[in-house]
């Protein structure tokens, strides 16, 4: 077997908080709109309309503004009010100034990890707000390269993986989304750790690969260390 010389790291709710700012705002915004419709109603339209415009927006705040604002007005029928759109882009806007709280054992478990293998991080969504939260966390000098990419797929880490380390079967994708770095980076031939997160987006979930033997899952990222010392 391979030995392992590269490691890939998520970053939205692997290195840091991010679905929680998320999850807030969603109930802020169904809030507004609570005259037209029930939560529940409201948050399933929102969620429609994010995965309709993820092909034209990507993934990031700014597409999710721009679903809350399409949301708006179809629950209302047009009948939104400049305020409340007012308000709507006034709380994606805070969620792009949010400050960064890294998740437990992150930094211990870089920094023990840092030298002995290429660290990279992978992730997706807006390219400056993924700068900006990698700036905060005081995390960049323990990576070895950063990759901000539109999407996330097999392909994706065959490229990454080959670019940067000694390709796929030498590489391990470690995350909290099954469907975005664990399932695709096996596809690809390395492999694919995963940490849950309490909250993960409903358009990440997938089916865990229990039959893969390259699949793992740790309670915290605080197991990994361990984890790459056994393989």
């Amino acid at each position: 077997m391979s030995s392992l010389t590269a490691i890939g790291f998520d970053a939205d709710d692997t290195l840091w908080q991010n679905e929680t700012f998320y999850r807030l705002t969603e109930e802020r915004f169904t809030s507004l709109l609570a005259e037209h419709g029930e939560a529940q109603d409201i948050s399933r339209r929102l969620l429609d309309a994010e995965r309709r415009n993820l092909r034209i927006y990507g993934f990031g705040i700014k597409g999710f503004t721009l679903s809350m604002i399409e949301t708006a007005i179809e629950v209302t029928d047009g009948k939104v009010s400049s305020l409340v759109i007012q308000q709507i882009l006034a709380a994606g806007r805070e969620m792009l100034s949010h400050p960064i709280e890294t998740l437990p054992y992150v930094r211990e478990t870089l920094e023990q990890l840092s030298g002995q293998y290429r660290l990279i991080l992978i992730t997706k969504g807006d390219l400056f707000d993924q700068e900006r939260k990698l700036a905060q966390s005081g995390l960049g000098d323990l990576f070895d390269a950063v990759e901000i990419v539109s999407d996330k797929n097999a392909a994706t880490y065959e490229r990454i993986f080959s670019r940067y380390g000694d390709g796929p079967g030498c590489s391990m994708m470690v995350g909290n989304s099954l469907k975005s770095d664990v399932v695709p980076a096996i596809r690809a031939g390395s492999w694919g750790v995963y940490v849950p997160h309490d909250l993960t987006w409903a358009l990440e979930h997938d089916e865990e690969p229990v039959g893969e033997p390259r699949f793992r899952r740790l309670g915290h990222l605080g197991e990994l260390v361990d984890l790459v010392a056994r393989l």
